[in-house]
C-alpha cells in the first residue's frame, strides 16, 4: 500500500467521532498499526474531516464563547492565552497530541493554560476514564490521573467498559456499582485518593460535568476528537506544536494589545472571549 493509500485507509478507520461505538480495540490497533506505517498526524486530520463531510463545523476565522467552568486546568488563571482541549481517553490522535501540549506549556510558561474538556466519542470504553480524571481532580490529582489513564489504560488497552449486558439487554455500567470501576480504582488506589470520596464523585458531580462538557462542545458544533479552541478560535486534529503555536502567537498579541488598553488581565477570558465571542454555530 502506497503512503496514499495508507492515509485514506486511516482516515477510514478513524475511531475519534461521535458515531463510533462499534468494535473499538479492534479499530484503535488498526488505526495505530496504520499510524506507525506512516499514515502519521495527516491521516488524523484527514480521517476526522472524512467520518463529518455534512457537518458544519466552528469557522476558524470566529471567536466562540467556550465555557471551562468546573473543568480541570493546567496553567494559572491569568494566562493571556486559553486553549481548551476537547478530547476522549480511548482516542488514538488525542493520544498522540500529548507531546505538543506538553511542549506548549513549556514554550509559553504563564502565558498559555490548558484547559481539559471531556468529549466522550466512544461511551462504552472511555466514559469509566473521564469520571475518573474528574474525581481526581476534585481530589487535586487530574494530571497524575491523566497521566495514568494514558500510559496504563490506554496504551496497554486496560479500559473500564460498561460490561456485559444485563438481564434485558441494559449495559452493565462500573461507576454505578458499589464495587465502582476495577481499573480506575486501581489508578485511584496508586494515587492515594480517599476511594469512598472518588467513587461519590464520579457517578454525582462527574457525571454533572461530563454531561455540561459535552453538551458545550455539542453546542459549537463539533463532532470528533481532539478540537481545540484558542481564546475561542477552532482547530481540530493531531497537529504538530507549530499549528498551536501560529494561533497561540496570534491571540497572545491581540490579549497583550487589550490588556494594554485597559482590560484587566485576569479578566481578559471572560471579558473578551465569554463576553463576547459566538455563543453557538453560526
Amino acid at each position: 500500500m502506497t503512503k496514499l493509500g495508507m492515509i485514506i485507509a486511516a482516515a477510514s478507520l478513524v475511531a475519534c467521532t461521535t458515531q463510533d461505538n462499534k468494535s473499538i480495540e479492534q479499530r484503535l490497533d488498526r488505526i495505530e498499526a496504520l499510524l506507525k506505517n506512516g499514515a502519521g498526524a495527516a491521516g488524523g486530520r484527514a480521517g476526522a474531516a472524512a467520518q463529518r463531510p455534512q457537518r458544519p463545523e466552528p469557522d476558524k476565522a470566529k471567536t466562540y464563547a467556550m465555557p471551562i467552568e468546573g473543568d480541570p486546568v493546567d496553567g494559572p488563571a491569568d494566562a493571556k492565552v486559553t486553549l481548551v482541549k476537547a478530547y476522549d481517553y480511548a482516542c488514538p490522535f488525542c493520544e498522540r497530541v500529548r507531546g505538543p501540549m506538553e511542549e506548549l506549556r513549556k514554550k509559553y510558561g504563564n502565558e498559555l493554560r490548558i484547559v481539559y474538556k471531556q468529549f466522550v466519542v466512544h461511551p462504552q470504553v472511555a466514559t469509566a476514564s473521564a469520571l475518573a480524571v474528574c474525581a481526581a481532580d476534585r481530589q487535586h490529582k487530574f494530571m497524575e490521573m491523566d497521566k495514568l489513564l494514558w500510559d496504563k489504560g490506554y496504551k496497554d488497552k486496560q479500559f473500564d467498559k460498561d460490561g456485559p449486558a444485563e438481564a434485558g439487554g441494559a449495559p452493565s455500567k462500573c461507576w454505578e456499582k458499589a464495587e465502582g470501576c476495577a481499573v480506575v480504582n486501581g489508578f485511584a488506589s496508586e494515587l492515594g485518593l480517599d476511594l469512598a470520596q472518588f467513587k461519590s464523585d464520579m457517578k454525582g458531580a462527574c457525571m454533572q460535568l461530563i454531561q455540561k462538557d459535552m453538551k458545550d462542545v455539542q453546542q459549537l458544533g463539533v463532532g470528533a476528537t481532539p478540537a481545540f479552541f484558542i481564546n475561542g478560535r477552532y482547530l481540530s486534529g493531531a497537529m504538530p506544536t507549530e499549528n498551536f503555536a501560529a494561533l497561540i502567537d496570534e491571540e497572545l498579541k491581540k490579549a497583550n494589545e487589550k490588556i494594554q488598553s485597559g482590560v484587566p488581565q485576569a479578566e481578559f477570558y471572560k471579558q473578551e472571549i465569554l463576553g463576547k465571542g459566538l455563543k453557538s454555530l453560526q
